[in-house]
């Protein structure tokens, strides 16, 4: 596997099949994918039975074009800064995720992956951006927590994902 199609496999390992947790703020999801991210890839409100039927391949779709491609994503040059930010983008919104990106890199967050961020992305250090967008993402688990003690019941879930990412960062500080 390569590139993208590598990485979405990553994220269909991670996300499994369907899922429907009263806790969840998504709601009901399948692969990882909401019925709100489903809603919007088919142009009208799905329901949770067409979540639950949604294919793996559809899946696949879905993430190389709302995760990937349609946030610029792909312009990212170092392989495990893209799997991070296309990760933290599956969990935390692609717009957050750029934000986080675009504040690690020094220039203004406005959540738009553009010409200037994808400059200022290519110019900054791939290890330094690692770092502070994992920063950014482990924080926000805590906040999230903090601030709705119903959404720890996904901290261990949370953990193992982004415990992977912990021990990636230390390639680049060994660099």
């Amino acid at each position: 596997m390569t590139g993208a199609e590598g990485l979405i496999e990553e994220i269909l390992a991670t996300e499994k099949g369907y899922v429907d947790h009263d806790a969840d703020r998504g709601g009901c999801t399948n692969w990882g994918i909401t019925r709100a991210t489903l809603s919007r890839w088919r142009g009208r409100e799905v329901t949770c039975e067409e979540v639950k039927a949604l294919s793996r391949d559809e899946a696949k779709r879905i993430y190389w074009f709302l995760y990937i491609q349609e946030p610029g994503f792909d312009a990212i040059g170092d392989p495990g800064l893209k799997e991070l930010v296309v990760d933290s983008g599956v969990q935390h919104g692609t717009e957050r995720v750029t934000k986080w990106l675009q504040r690690a890199a020094g220039i203004t967050s406005d959540g738009v992956f553009g010409p200037q961020t994808e400059q200022a992305v290519r110019e900054a250090s791939p290890g330094q951006l690692f770092i502070d967008v994992l920063a950014r993402r482990n924080q926000f688990y805590y906040n999230l927590i903090a601030g709705d003690h119903s959404q720890a019941v996904f901290a261990g879930g949370w953990g193992a994902r982004i415990s992977k990412f912990v021990r990636k960062a230390s390639q680049y500080l060994e660099a």
